[in-house]
């Protein structure tokens, strides 16, 4: 959300972008701050929180390179911790965000848990799991994406930059 207000001391507009608590905006934001982490342990970017209730009940990043674990996906270890803090495999009532679509290895997981939502910031052309389609998640879970995309897309394509020179 955005207000527009006017500066007294030099007269010119100044727009103020507010982020709302509760709202898709602010949990993206708070996936990314994961997704910082995983950069700085030199893993892909990419964050990871679940939210059940408006609460953030799982956190994660990218593990793979630390943990030697091709499956440690931030997807992945959200999961497995919200599983662990709600004691059931189910995630129905549960909101995914993540910085970048999911992979198939990780739309399969998320269809076992029949998570009510799944919200991505970036698109991944070569290994997203939309190549497929929507079908590859539970058919009650609903799909949105492009929150907070330019960061999201831009963490993703400046960490491949930076590896290639």
């Amino acid at each position: 959300m955005a207000i527009c207000i006017k500066c007294f001391s030099c007269n010119q507009i100044i727009k103020l972008v507010m982020l709302t608590v509760f709202s898709d905006d602010y949990f993206m934001q708070q996936a990314l701050k994961e997704a910082e982490k995983a950069r700085s342990e030199g893993e892909i970017p990419v964050g990871a929180v679940i939210v059940c209730q408006k609460q953030i009940i799982a956190r994660s990043h990218n593990q793979t390179q630390i943990l030697k674990d091709v499956t440690a996906h931030a997807e992945m270890m959200a999961i497995t911790s919200a599983a662990s803090y709600l004691g059931n495999k189910y995630l129905k009532d549960c909101t995914l965000y993540v910085t970048l679509e999911p992979c198939i290895m990780c739309a399969g997981a998320l269809f076992w848990t029949q998570l009510d939502r799944v919200v991505y910031g970036a698109s991944d052309e070569k290994r997203g799991f939309m190549r497929y389609g929507k079908e590859l998640l539970h058919t009650s879970t609903k799909l949105e994406f492009g929150v907070r995309h330019d960061e999201c897309a831009a963490l993703i394509t400046n960490f491949f930059s930076q590896k290639r020179k």
